[in-house]
Formats: structure tokens, C-alpha cells, sequence
């Protein structure tokens, strides 16, 4: 294994000089000579799409950022799942493909300059754009046919804009990202995908709390996987589970499963550690455990609705605080993101025919989670009519509500077709045999709502 420097190779660190050409000569020498590191020195490395190999070892010294160009042409159409679908989207800023052992250390930045992308998004949202317009959209959309009909998550599917991911490590084994800053995600933020053995460690994450979905850690059907001491900011979930959505998801049958999460901080998030909405092929023997979730609209969140399928089991959920969260704990059956029609029987509250595309949720334990200051409820459980939440065990458990609060019971996660309640207790739907042990809640009268 041999290590080489980027500016050896005639790269410049001077925040100008494009240098993508300068990484693929240095990454092709390492393939050719069976692999090493490639160390990015102190600067600022404005490149653009860059594609790792097996054996490959990138190293951020403290003191350097790679900056990605902001320009949507230049990350060409690559076969990946976007949003729970299996279809072309823009090639992620870092990417590997089929590889094994591979790895991104170092103390320094990968800078994705999200607001270049965030600003497009939010404009073609603005002008209600709802079909491929600019070249780059148009260009996916004929990669992509039927794509109308495919199921979104509120990302933009139906123009096209399929936004990269800052990093995606997809069909890869042995994988590695240890102390590294990334900021400024296009979209999601790390994304490994249909990948084993994957290690996160040390890792900081920054997106601005307004960054439209700008996930932080994407876990997406992948097994044997490590999240440890990891610090997550970000403008949508935090530490995210999911294995597809829907047709695609079932087609694919990957799973995620065999998850450990700990010792993380998860701050300004929709959900600390989450689950879904994207569960087509299930999830499965998780456990998250002595972390911290303050600020995050919801510290646990469970998520997915009809028509996403899967089975989701073997969740162990302990010795996690959180503080000034909309809600500690959100497990929602009726997700509504990406859907416009509220009377959809998606969201119908009535039994609906059991197909494969019905979500099941079962063997979930909570224990010792500790959460004060909730600002909408002391906890929101809703399942189905049809597939109720089965063997959900909650103990060892305090939550404290904040009465003053301007924020609606309502807002304890994001669903249509419920019926409002006023109070801030712990409301439980469709989940029959719930069994709440040692958990305190004080702060609202009615301490739980059974429907």
C-alpha cells in the first residue's frame, strides 16, 4: 500500500483551481498500485464528483476542505435509490460503487456547498414546478420512465431534481468514516446503501436546521453496522434506518438489520434516531442506546404508512435523554409526507385490505428514556386498524410536558387523517396490548389518551 499527497500530483489547495482531474490520476494510481491513502493537505480542494476504490484509504487532514463545485450538470446520472426507489439520480459528491475496504479519515472538512442546491429546490417549489424543465432534470427523467408514479418522500421526484448525496457508499463491504466534519449536505448527508460492515465513528455532522432534506446518516438496507459517538445537526432526521419504499423496496428484499447506535448526540433534527419512513424490506434487530437528543422535534421516531410495506422488529431503544422536543417518542402508521390527498385511504382510520405493500411494526422495547420540556405531547403511538403495533413495552421511563407551549398536540408528528386532541398526553392508537412499566409523565392532566 502506498500514500500519496494530492498536491504531488499537481492539485492546488488555493480554493480556485478545479482539481477533480487531479483526484481521479491520484485515485487511478492508487487502484493500479492494489490500493493506499490519498492525503487531501491543508487547504481548500475545490473538486468535483469523486469515485473511491477498494483498498482506498481518503484522508482529510485537520486543516483541510474538499469544496464541491456547485454546478447540477457536473454529477452525471448514476443507478442508485433515491427517496426508497431504485432509479438514476445525480452521482453523489464521494462515491463508491462494488468496492471493499474503504474508508474517509482525518480531522479536516467535506464542504458540499448545499446552499447552491437548496436554493434551486426551493424555487422550483416556489413556482410549483412539477415536471423535468432544466437539462439535468430532463436527462434523468429519460433514465427514469414511469418515474411520475413513483413514490416520494417531499424531495422533488416529479421534476427530476434528484439531488446528491454529500457521500454514498453503495453495494460496498468493510467500510470505514472516522473523525471527519461534513457540512452543507446537498441532500443526504451519508447514505450507505445495499452495504455490509459499515463503521461510523467520530463523525460531526452540520446542516443548517432549515436545509430541506438534508438527513444526516441514511442507513439504507445494509447490515452490520456501527454509529458511535457521532455529533449530528441537520435540517431533517438524524440517525435514519430505512430499506425501501414500497414496489421498489419489496422487489429489492435488502433489509437493514443488525444496527448499533451509541454514545451520539443528535441536536436541531426531525428525529433522533429514526426509523423509516422508507421500510419496504423491513428493519430489524436495532439497538440505540446512551445517546442524547436535544432540540430534536422528535427524539425516537418511527415512521411509515400503507403502501410502504415491511416489517419492522427486534427494536431496543435505551438510556436516552432528550430535552425541548416537539415529542419524545413518535411511532406514526399515518405518515403523510410526499402524499397531497388528506381523504386518501392511505390515512383512512377504518381497517384497510392486508397487502404486502402493509407495514407491521412489533417488538419494540423502550427503556429508560428520559425527556423533559416536551412541547406537543408526552408521546404519539399510532398504528393501523388492520396491523395494530404489536408487543410494544415502554419502562423505566420520565417524561415532562411544557403546559405553556404554544405547540398543538398535532404537531407530535407529520400525519393526516386523525382526529385532533388538545391535551399533551402520551396518546396511543391501535396498539392494543402497549404496556407501560415505571413510566412517569407529569404536565398534563390526562395523562394518556387511548383511542
Amino acid at each position: 500500500m502506498i500514500e500519496v499527497t494530492l498536491s504531488s500530483f499537481g492539485g492546488k489547495g488555493d480554493g480556485a483551481f478545479d482539481n477533480t482531474s487531479v483526484f481521479k490520476t491520484a485515485l487511478d494510481k492508487l487502484k493500479s498500485s492494489g490500493g493506499g491513502k490519498l492525503v487531501v493537505e491543508e487547504g481548500v480542494w475545490r473538486v468535483g464528483a469523486i469515485d473511491l476504490f477498494s483498498d482506498t484509504e481518503l484522508h482529510i487532514q485537520k486543516g483541510a476542505v474538499l469544496s464541491f463545485i456547485e454546478d447540477a450538470m457536473i454529477y452525471e446520472p448514476v443507478y442508485t435509490r433515491w427517496e426508497g426507489v431504485d432509479c438514476y439520480a445525480m452521482h453523489s459528491l464521494i462515491r463508491a460503487e462494488g468496492q471493499t475496504n474503504v474508508s474517509i479519515t482525518g480531522e479536516g472538512i467535506i464542504e458540499g456547498n448545499g446552499s447552491y442546491w437548496w436554493n434551486l429546490r426551493n424555487e422550483k417549489r416556489a413556482k410549483g414546478q412539477k415536471e423535468p424543465k432544466e437539462e439535468y432534470e430532463k436527462r434523468l427523467a429519460s433514465l427514469n420512465p414511469g418515474f411520475e408514479a413513483q413514490p416520494g418522500g417531499g424531495g422533488g421526484r416529479e421534476n427530476q431534481f434528484l439531488r446528491p448525496c454529500l457521500v454514498e457508499f453503495s453495494r460496498c463491504s468493510d467500510v470505514t468514516i472516522e473523525d471527519v466534519t461534513f457540512r452543507n449536505s446537498p441532500f443526504w448527508t451519508i447514505h450507505p446503501l445495499y452495504s455490509s460492515w459499515v463503521r461510523l465513528r467520530n463523525v460531526t455532522i452540520e446542516n443548517p436546521a432549515d436545509a430541506p432534506n438534508t438527513d444526516g446518516i441514511d442507513i439504507d438496507s445494509c447490515t452490520n453496522v456501527v454509529i458511535e459517538g457521532c455529533t449530528v445537526s441537520v435540517g431533517d432526521d438524524g440517525i435514519c434506518l430505512k430499506s425501501g419504499s414500497g414496489e421498489s423496496g419489496i422487489k429489492a428484499a435488502k433489509p437493514t438489520e443488525n444496527v448499533l447506535v451509541k454514545n451520539c448526540t443528535v441536536k436541531n433534527a426531525h428525529g433522533g434516531i429514526v426509523i423509516g419512513s422508507e421500510t419496504a424490506a423491513g428493519i430489524r434487530h436495532v439497538l440505540a442506546e446512551n445517546s442524547f437528543f436535544p432540540q430534536t422535534d422528535r427524539g425516537i421516531r418511527i415512521k411509515s404508512r400503507r403502501g410502504r410495506g415491511g416489517e419492522i422488529f427486534d427494536i431496543q431503544l435505551r438510556n436516552l435523554e432528550m430535552s425541548d422536543n416537539l415529542c419524545p417518542i413518535a411511532i406514526n402508521m399515518f405518515y403523510k409526507c410526499g402524499i397531497t390527498d388528506v381523504n386518501s385511504p392511505l390515512f383512512s382510520l377504518d381497517a384497510q385490505p392486508i397487502t404486502e405493500e402493509t407495514p407491521y411494526i412489533h417488538d419494540v422495547t423502550i427503556d429508560g428514556v428520559k425527556a423533559v420540556r416536551c412541547k406537543a405531547s408526552a408521546g404519539f403511538i399510532a398504528g393501523l386498524k388492520e396491523r395494530a403495533i404489536d408487543n410494544l413495552v415502554i419502562r423505566n421511563c420520565a417524561f415532562s410536558t411544557d403546559e405553556n407551549s404554544e405547540k398543538s398536540p398535532m404537531e407530535s408528528d407529520m400525519f393526516y387523517g386523525l382526529p385532533e386532541v388538545k391535551a399533551k398526553s402520551f396518546r396511543v392508537i391501535n396498539a392494543p396490548n402497549a404496556t407501560f412499566e415505571n413510566v412517569t409523565i407529569t404536565g398534563p392532566k390526562e395523562v394518556f389518551i387511548y383511542e
